[in-house]
C-alpha cells in the first residue's frame, strides 16, 4: 500500500508537468494544440544526442533542449497558429499532422529504434518499505518547484496577469491595452520549453522512441479534459487522479492496463460533464 502512494505521488508529479505547457495553451489560446507532445520528444532527443552521444554534462542537455523546446513554440506560433487565428479547428489538425512530420523526422536522424535514456540522478531510496527511484523522485520535485514558480509568476507577474486576462476574455483584454499576440507568443514559448523538459524526465522514466509522443499526449489531453479548468491547480489535481488510477490500474490488475483507465476516464467525464469537473477554463 505504501508502495502504491508514494509511487502514485511521484508519478502524478511528472504527470503534472507534463500537462502543465497543454494547459497553457488551451487557457490561453483556446486551442489544443496536438503538436505539444512532439516538444517532449524532442526534448528527449536532443539531451539524448548532448549527453549521451556528446559527452555533455546533464545540465547542458537540459538547458539545451528547453531553448529548442522555446523555439519550437515560438515557431510553431508564429508559421502555424498565428495565421490560422481564429479556426481552431484547423489549428488543431495542422499541429497534429506537424507532430507526424517531427516524428518522421526523428525516425530519418536517429532511426526508429528504441533508446535508453541514462537516469537523471541514479540511485534508488528506501522509504517505509518502498523502493523508488532517485530519478522519478529527482522528477517529481523539479515538476512541484515549475509548478509553484509557475503559479507565482502568472499571479505576482505583469505577464502572468496578462495571460490570465487573455485566458478570461480575449476581446476585453485587447480592449484595456494587453497585447494579445505578444501574450500568446510568450505562453506559446513557455509552453514549449516546459514540454521539452518533461521529455527529458518522461523519456529517462520509459523510453526514447520515435511514437513515445502519443501516451504523454493522451495524457496532457486528459487533464484539459477531466479537470476542464485550465488551470495550474487544476492540472495538479487532476494529474494526480490520473496518475493514481494508472498505479493502482497497473499494480493491482494488470500492467497492460496502462492508460486504458484513463481513455476510460475521458469518456465518462465527456459524457456526464462535457465542461470537465471544475467547469472553468481561467489561468490561474
Amino acid at each position: 500500500m505504501i508502495q502504491i502512494l508514494i509511487q502514485g505521488l511521484l508519478l502524478s508529479g511528472l504527470y503534472a508537468l507534463i500537462a502543465v505547457g497543454f494547459t497553457l495553451i488551451f487557457s490561453v489560446g483556446r486551442v489544443l494544440n496536438l503538436a505539444y507532445a512532439s516538444y517532449l520528444m524532442v526534448g528527449g532527443y536532443i539531451y539524448f544526442y548532448v549527453v549521451q552521444t556528446q559527452g555533455m554534462p546533464k545540465i547542458v542537455g537540459m538547458v539545451v533542449a528547453v531553448l529548442m523546446g522555446c523555439l519550437m513554440g515560438i515557431l510553431m506560433y508564429r508559421a502555424m497558429v498565428k495565421p490560422l487565428k481564429g479556426d481552431h479547428v484547423a489549428v488543431e489538425i495542422s499541429t497534429l499532422i506537424l507532430a507526424v512530420v517531427i516524428q518522421a523526422g526523428i525516425v530519418l536522424l536517429f532511426n526508429d529504434s528504441a533508446k535508453i535514456l541514462h537516469p537523471i540522478l541514479p540511485g534508488v531510496w528506501h522509504v517505509g518499505g518502498a523502493t523508488v527511484t532517485l530519478n522519478i523522485l529527482t522528477a517529481t520535485i523539479v515538476s512541484w518547484l515549475i509548478l509553484g514558480g509557475l503559479y507565482w509568476f502568472v499571479r505576482k507577474t505583469h505577464t502572468g496577469r496578462a495571460m490570465q486576462a487573455v485566458s478570461m476574455d480575449t476581446k476585453g483584454a485587447t480592449v484595456c491595452g494587453v497585447d494579445t499576440d505578444r501574450i500568446n507568443l510568450i505562453t506559446w514559448g513557455i509552453s514549449g520549453g516546459l514540454g521539452a523538459l518533461a521529455g527529458v524526465f518522461f523519456a529517462s522514466y520509459t523510453q526514447l522512441s520515435p511514437n513515445m509522443w502519443v501516451a504523454p499526449l493522451i495524457i496532457a489531453v486528459a487533464v484539459v479534459i477531466v479537470g476542464g479548468i485550465g488551470s495550474i491547480v487544476g492540472t495538479l489535481i487532476v494529474a494526480h487522479i490520473i496518475g493514481f488510477m494508472e498505479i493502482i490500474s497497473t499494480t493491482l490488475i494488470a500492467a497492460e492496463l496502462r492508460g486504458v483507465f484513463t481513455m476510460l476516464l475521458i469518456i465518462g467525464v465527456l459524457i456526464i460533464s462535457p465542461r470537465g469537473l471544475f467547469g472553468r477554463e481561467e489561468l490561474g
